[in-house]
């Protein structure tokens, strides 16, 4: 393959390497290297079990934070449910990461006693202060897990794993397959959009009316005065922590409807209704429509604006499908702005 240029942004997406810098994989998940992106990530619990109960749940989430914070990962979004859960997160492209951050992540993802088969923080400093070959090591071991959001995934499904089969005397898989990505453009339309879808799920499943009452969201942590989920929701509109009170505003509009701040008159289109409505040839609201189960967030691999799926496309087009001319798949059944996907759908918008 040869040394890859400084700088170069690499496309991972679906099963061996094909030319250029696209790397092509089983699992058609689509991984910007070399630059910063966001990613829309979903995995389910195998046989759809609802294996997740208050404390697996409260478990999850805490993990879903400790390895964002390892990892160097943001999160955006995020949403635990009895058989899955979603996560919106920016990965940024750092470079080195200095040996007192590097510390700081070690500790907040082991403790500070010796974790099993792991030295103490204060040891892994002391190699690293005196140098040489074990301290390269050190740093190469755990940088390769950071600013990446396979490792990210993995790490949080691998340590979840591995205190759910203990907890409940248990073996086995407990994943259905490897995770679910979508590559989302970072604007806020687009980041905006996908959060509410993640906020909604609850009250697609019917569990809550208002998602502020469901707990095991960063929607909830959010009202709840948590600053980590704060900062996740202001950064989808770009905008300061101090920006807070506006940016929420703004982001129930999305949840609720125009001009709603609350659960009163909230959308009661059910998937079966709008679903007929679609049929027919006609629209539903965007607040409506992220109440139903969207497969455009699953299964669009790219969603964005329709210049930065063209371009994304554009980018892998030999790799991809060298006879299609553009990237850009109109979504249907709502207005949904200048939002597109690289994978229309060819059989229903939901699932």
């Amino acid at each position: 393959m040869g040394e890859k240029n400084k700088g170069q942004v690499n496309y991972v997406i679906d099963a061996g390497w094909v030319g250029g810098w696209v790397r092509v994989m089983r699992m058609r998940r689509i991984v910007v290297e070399g630059k910063a992106a966001h990613y829309h990530c979903m995995s389910r619990i195998c046989g759809g079990e609802l294996l997740l109960g208050e404390r697996e749940k409260e478990v999850l989430t805490g993990m879903l934070w400790q390895v964002a914070e390892f990892c160097g990962v943001q999160i955006l979004s995020y949403c635990v449910m009895g058989n899955h859960f979603h996560v919106l997160v920016f990965v940024p492209n750092q470079g080195e990461v200095p040996d007192g951050e590097l510390i700081a992540r070690y500790t907040a993802l082991y403790g500070k006693s010796r974790a099993p088969f792991q030295p103490a923080p204060q040891v892994l400093a002391g190699i690293l202060a005196e140098g040489g070959d074990a301290a390269a090591a050190w740093r190469e071991k755990l940088t390769a897990r950071m600013h990446d959001v396979s490792a990210f995934m993995k790490t949080v499904k691998q340590r979840f794993s591995v205190w759910y089969n203990q907890t409940h005397q248990r073996y086995g898989t407990l994943w259905a397959d490897r995770f679910k990505s979508v590559l989302v453009e970072g604007s806020v339309q687009a980041l905006m959009t996908v959060a509410a879808y993640i906020d909604l799920n609850p009250v697609r499943a019917g569990l809550v009316e208002d998602p502020s009452a469901y707990r095991w969201s960063s929607y909830a942590e959010a009202l709840a005065g948590l600053e980590r989920a704060r900062a996740g929701l202001c950064a989808q509109q770009g905008q300061p922590l101090s920006a807070f009170q506006a940016v929420l505003q703004e982001h129930r509009v999305l949840l609720f409807g125009k001009g709603q701040l609350g659960p009163v008159g909230q959308p009661k289109l059910d998937q079966a209704k709008a679903q007929k409505i679609l049929s027919q040839g006609g629209k539903v609201s965007l607040p409506e429509i992220l109440r139903c189960r969207v497969r455009y967030f699953s299964d669009g691999a790219v969603l964005g604006s329709k210049n930065f799926v063209q371009n994304w496309f554009e980018a892998n087009r030999a790799a991809m499908n060298p006879k299609r001319q553009s990237g850009p798949r109109e979504l249907q059944g709502s207005d949904w702005g200048d939002l597109s996907v690289y994978r229309g759908l060819r059989k229903s918008v939901f699932s």
